[in-house]
């Protein structure tokens, strides 16, 4: 049977990390090449706190979510608290493993301008099989970042601390975007071939009984149909279309919409219902919010 461990505390990570130092209770930086410490195979470990880790290789396999992750190719991941990570074989941190993890817990951004925007950072929510591959260049800029953040945490704390933390943590995650966002343009390839399965899956949905008797397909629906996640799969369709996933399914929906009205005499309820909605007035909201017209005026002008 697999264990939980659960890490509420910054301080509960560095009892697992006996080698390390504890400097700031609400944040840490460490140093992957220093530990040698092996981990139960199964071990399934919760953070309590936010959690950014990029390693060149470790011979153990990490799961997080449903994705396994050995961390080649100098990969960095990000966490959110309360997610899962599973360790399903022995995990022996080698010495020849180099790489860094920044920890922050949240309430070392509580009423800061990260407190209030942690949530915009999205890939925070990403499967590890959609990590963030840095360039050498990217992978300096970020580690000088780091680096910064060690040493302020490692100052004793005064009025300043907590601000000078922040922003270099805002900073580095502002860095993780514009990075993310040149994944996205540099896998444009595969990312063509990912909107390809999108579209067919959202053409067979409204081709089938499925929108009549389930309504609409959810985000979460449409990405594990593709193996994404949904924070990734909106942001890849927002890059590559303008639209987000809940933008696209209702491009679609609004596009069914315009044929039933046009190509049937069927009372605007009678649509509604056939497209999965319970009740025809959020049918002729949503349309209306998405055409400027309601269906009723759609059918009248055309």
């Amino acid at each position: 049977m697999s264990s939980i461990l659960h890490l509420e505390t910054i301080t509960d990570m560095y009892r697992l990390l006996p080698q390390a130092r504890v400097k700031h209770p609400q944040g840490a930086v460490v140093d992957f090449s220093q530990f040698s410490e092996q981990f139960n195979s199964g071990l399934k470990v919760t953070l309590g706190f936010y959690a950014l880790m990029f390693k060149n290789y470790c011979p153990n396999k990490m799961k997080y979510g449903q994705q396994a992750y050995d961390f080649q190719d100098g990969s960095l991941i990000c966490i959110a608290p309360r997610q899962v990570i599973s360790l399903d074989e022995p995990a022996q941190l080698d010495v020849a493993m180099w790489g860094w993890g920044v920890f922050f817990h949240p309430d070392l951004i509580r009423g800061t301008s990260l407190g209030r925007t942690i949530k915009e950072y999205s890939f925070f929510s990403y499967e590890t099989h959609e990590a963030l591959h840095l360039s050498d260049k990217e992978k300096q800029n970020l580690s000088e970042l780091v680096e910064k953040i060690d040493s302020e945490l490692s100052e004793n704390i005064d009025r300043h601390s907590q601000r000078l933390i922040v922003s270099t943590i805002e900073l580095l995650l502002n860095y993780c975007t514009r990075y993310y966002d040149r994944q996205f343009i540099t896998r444009q390839t595969v990312n063509q071939d990912l909107l390809s399965k999108v579209e067919a899956v959202l053409v067979s949905y409204f081709q089938s009984a499925d929108l009549r008797k389930q309504g609409l397909p959810s985000v979460k629906y449409l990405a594990d149909q593709v193996f994404l996640s949904p924070n990734y799969l909106s942001d890849l369709l927002k890059k590559e279309t303008g639209m987000n996933a809940q933008d696209r399914i209702h491009y679609y929906l609004i596009e069914e919409a315009k044929t039933l009205l046009l190509g049937t005499d069927k009372s605007v309820g009678e649509l509604a219902f056939s497209l999965g909605f319970d009740y025809p007035q959020y049918f002729s909201r949503l349309f209306k919010s998405k055409t400027g017209v309601t269906p009723l005026e759609f059918r009248h002008s055309n």
